[in-house]
């Protein structure tokens, strides 16, 4: 019999833009990171692509709808907290609607902050993935020991 394989969680965080502003949501009451600023973001779900779960995210999150054509992936981030995982990161421009709190009980405030004067209290890995898009890195390495910092090339 084969050993099992090592497996890991994977999510996908979705920078939605308008013009050089990125929407931020501040985590509320869910046992991780709560009081600071993420993205739209969450687990893939079993059998889920990676844009059709950025898409699933931005509808269950915030309430607007954004076409598969619109999304670009723009990063990757292998990433250690407390266990390992893979981060995707999409970005959009486009979509359907106007964003709004869709879980409050997760969520207690939406905001639009500049790509280049992000506030204080955002999430490490996050900041670093909107520094690495703005940079045009595509893939990072976050919280080993041994990961080195970003190259100032993009």
């Amino acid at each position: 019999m084969a050993p099992a394989r090592f497996t890991f969680p994977s999510a996908v965080h979705l920078f939605l833009l308008r013009g050089d502003d990125v929407l931020l949501l501040r985590r509320y009451h869910t046992g991780y990171e709560d009081g600071k600023y993420s993205v739209v973001a969450g687990h893939l779900d079993g059998g889920e692509q990676v844009k059709q779960a950025a898409i699933r995210e931005a509808r269950e999150e915030i309430g607007v709808e954004i076409a598969p054509a619109d999304l670009e992936v723009v990063g990757v981030m292998h990433r250690r907290s407390g266990d390992e995982r893979i981060d995707w990161f999409v970005a959009a421009r486009t979509w359907q609607g106007e964003p709004a709190n869709c879980e409050p009980g997760k969520c207690d405030e939406l905001r639009w902050a500049p790509l280049d004067a992000l506030p204080e209290g955002v999430i490490p890995y996050v900041r670093r993935a909107l520094d690495n898009y703005r940079a045009g890195r595509w893939f990072d390495s976050f919280g080993w020991p041994d990961a080195p910092p970003p190259s100032t090339a993009a």
